[in-house]
């Protein structure tokens, strides 16, 4: 992924607030348009970065469970 995306992303997001960003996510999901999905990776991204090992833990889980359905 190119830098300057993640720099434009982030950018773009920095400031906003919770309702903002879940707002962000859900627009994205909701549409399903595929020019989003690095914008969320770059979220994502940036949750990892910022989560504690039980955190990561508990998402690869959730994750995991998600991908059987």
């Amino acid at each position: 992924m190119n830098l300057n995306l993640r720099h434009a992303v982030i950018h773009n997001v920095s400031g906003n607030s919770q309702d903002e960003l879940k707002s962000t996510i859900v627009d994205a999901i909701e549409n399903g348009e595929e020019k989003m999905l690095p914008g969320l990776g770059v979220l994502f991204e940036v949750i990892w970065q910022n989560a504690s090992h039980e955190e990561q833990q508990e998402m690869l889980t959730m994750l995991e469970e998600g991908l059987k359905k």
